[in-house]
């Protein structure tokens, strides 16, 4: 036998026997991650049984960080052993979320639904269906039905869009049990909360969802909460929340309404004003995909993710109030400054500008560029 079928043979052998290690790990991290739902279902239990939240976001972040330094004792890379943690801690919360919702923190409860055949409306009568609960259906052609239908509830959720909340509100305060929570899921706050104390003298609670119908999980997704009257009534329906998944942002109704000015009103109408002059131009998009970076794919994703939508959404969004019409015409002079800028070309201001905005982000610039420089990467790997 020649040597170098000697030396072939040697080295296929010791491939093979470092490849069985390699499975015989895989079997013990799969062992592993089955012991570890094991622990995870005592922890359904136990947050079960007392209502507990599914999302802990500090000790998340708590494990993320030990793991990352446990990977760096390793000579791991670090963002790998977060990709993997992550993933492992997402699976747990599904996990939890499915089956911690299939308990009713109030069992037989009755809820009415105003909107139910609205899109946000058919949403939350699926969790509220698939819970246990029942679940009645006002639509504007029920009224004749309003007493009916009212009985008895337990909660009476508006869901339908933002120019009819107010009055829709006050017609059917009149018929709601005294003890029925009143609740709305509109995305202002600070003038549905007050038609609803108005119009109610129960409990009152203020939602608004920061997602929308199309979300497949509840799983870490955001509901605002502005308190109205009575909290400890409206509890039951904010621990069923929680068991769902949810993360329960509490906020003043003008601390919300301030807050989404900014993050829906504000950041829509760039993004619709960007889409907009797209058009107007005439822009070839699948060119200037060719010439793109990951970036600004991602963006551009962002831009049609907005077209892809119904419109009256975003409408509603937009023109809820005067406010919004006052932060929108404040956005556009800022914009028009910056043009007197350019038009005179001054650099060395710009970079002034740039440099105390950099400053006064602080360390979120180094947190945005590893968020965003994570999505890039799942970009790349994708197209």
């Amino acid at each position: 036998m020649e040597k170098n079928e000697v030396n072939k043979k040697g080295v296929e052998k010791q491939l093979a026997e470092l490849r069985d290690e390699i499975d015989a790990i895989d079997l013990d991290i799969v062992d592993s991650l089955g012991k570890r739902k094991k622990v995870v279902d005592n922890i359904v239990a136990v947050k079960r049984k007392h209502q507990l939240p599914i999302y802990h976001p500090a000790r998340e972040e708590d494990l993320i960080s030990d793991r990352r330094g446990r990977a760096i004792q390793k000579d791991i890379n670090p963002d790998y052993a977060e990709e993997l943690f992550r993933t492992i801690l997402r699976y747990s919360r599904t996990e939890q979320a499915s089956k911690m919702a299939r308990k009713a923190v109030k069992p037989e409860a009755t809820i009415l639904i105003v909107g139910g055949k609205g899109s946000m409306g058919q949403y939350f009568r699926h969790w509220f269906e698939e819970t246990g609960y029942h679940v009645r259906i006002l639509n504007r052609d029920d009224w004749a039905e309003i007493e009916t239908l009212a009985l008895k509830i337990d909660l009476a959720l508006i869901a339908v869009p933002i120019e009819s909340t107010n009055s829709i509100i006050s017609k059917l305060g009149p018929y709601l049990p005294q003890d029925c929570i009143l609740a709305d899921i509109t995305s202002i706050k600070e003038s549905p909360l007050e038609a609803m104390l108005k119009a109610h003298q129960g409990p009152v609670v203020g939602f608004h969802p920061l997602f929308g119908p199309s979300t497949s999980t509840l799983d870490k997704q955001i509901i605002v909460v502005t308190p109205g009257r009575n909290p400890d009534a409206c509890q039951w329906l904010l621990d069923q929340l929680s068991a769902w998944g949810s993360i329960i942002l509490n906020s003043t109704a003008k601390e919300h309404d301030e807050m989404m000015g900014i993050v829906q009103t504000l950041r829509h109408f760039a993004t619709f004003a960007f889409g907009q002059f797209l058009h107007r131009k005439q822009i070839n998009l699948q060119r200037t995909l060719e010439f793109s970076s990951p970036i600004y794919r991602l963006e551009l994703g962002m831009v049609g993710r907005l077209f892809a939508q119904d419109p009256s959404l975003y409408a509603e969004i937009i023109f809820a109030s005067p406010d919004r019409l006052r932060l929108l015409k404040e956005y556009l002079g800022s914009i028009q400054k910056n043009m007197d800028m350019i038009e005179k070309g001054e650099k060395e201001r710009f970079q002034i500008e740039f440099n105390n905005i950099a400053k006064w982000f602080g360390p979120f610039g180094e947190q945005a560029m590893r968020e965003s420089s994570f999505l890039i990467d799942k970009l790349i790997e994708r197209f």
